[in-house]
C-alpha cells in the first residue's frame, strides 16, 4: 500500500514540475494582426429613387404603396385594408433625425355577431376491442 502512495506522490511531482510559476507555452501559430488601414468603408453618394405599386383585386385585397427619396429625406405612404372593413394608412417620413409616422384609419370596425357553433355527435364509431389472441397463462399452486 504504501508503493502506491509513494507512486502517486512521486506522478504528483513529476507532472507539476513541467511548467515552472504560472507560465504557459505559446502557442504554435503566428497570430494575426488586424490594423484599422486594411479595412476602408466606402461613401456612396446619396441615392435618390421613387416607386408606386398597389393592387386592388375585388376580391379584398386592396393596398398600396408609394415612396420618394432625393438621397436626403425619404418620404412615402402606404395603405392596407384591414380585416374589419376599416383602411390604414400610413403616412411617413424618414430623414437624419429618424423615422416619423402619421397613421390614419378611415371607416368603421365591423365585426360580424357570434353565434355559438352546433355541436353534433362524432362521426366515427367507438372502436369495438376483441378478446385478446393469446390464451391465459395456467398457475399451479405450489406448496413451498
Amino acid at each position: 500500500m504504501q508503493f502506491f502512495v509513494l507512486a502517486a506522490l512521486i506522478a504528483v511531482a513529476a507532472a507539476n514540475s513541467d511548467y515552472s510559476g504560472s507560465t504557459y507555452p505559446t502557442s504554435s501559430y503566428n497570430r494575426p494582426s488586424y490594423s484599422p488601414s486594411t479595412y476602408q468603408v466606402k461613401e456612396y453618394a446619396p441615392q435618390p429613387h421613387a416607386f408606386k405599386w398597389a393592387v386592388n383585386d375585388g376580391y379584398g385585397s386592396d393596398y398600396s404603396h408609394t415612396e420618394s427619396s432625393d438621397g436626403y429625406v425619404t418620404t412615402g405612404t402606404y395603405h392596407v385594408q384591414l380585416p374589419d372593413g376599416r383602411t390604414q394608412i400610413v403616412n411617413y417620413k424618414a430623414d437624419s433625425y429618424g423615422y416619423t409616422a402619421d397613421v390614419k384609419y378611415e371607416g368603421e370596425a365591423k365585426y360580424p355577431a357570434y353565434s355559438a357553433p352546433a355541436y353534433s355527435a362524432p362521426a366515427y364509431s367507438a372502436p369495438a376491442y376483441s378478446a385478446p389472441a393469446y390464451s391465459a397463462p395456467a398457475y399451479t399452486a405450489r406448496d413451498y
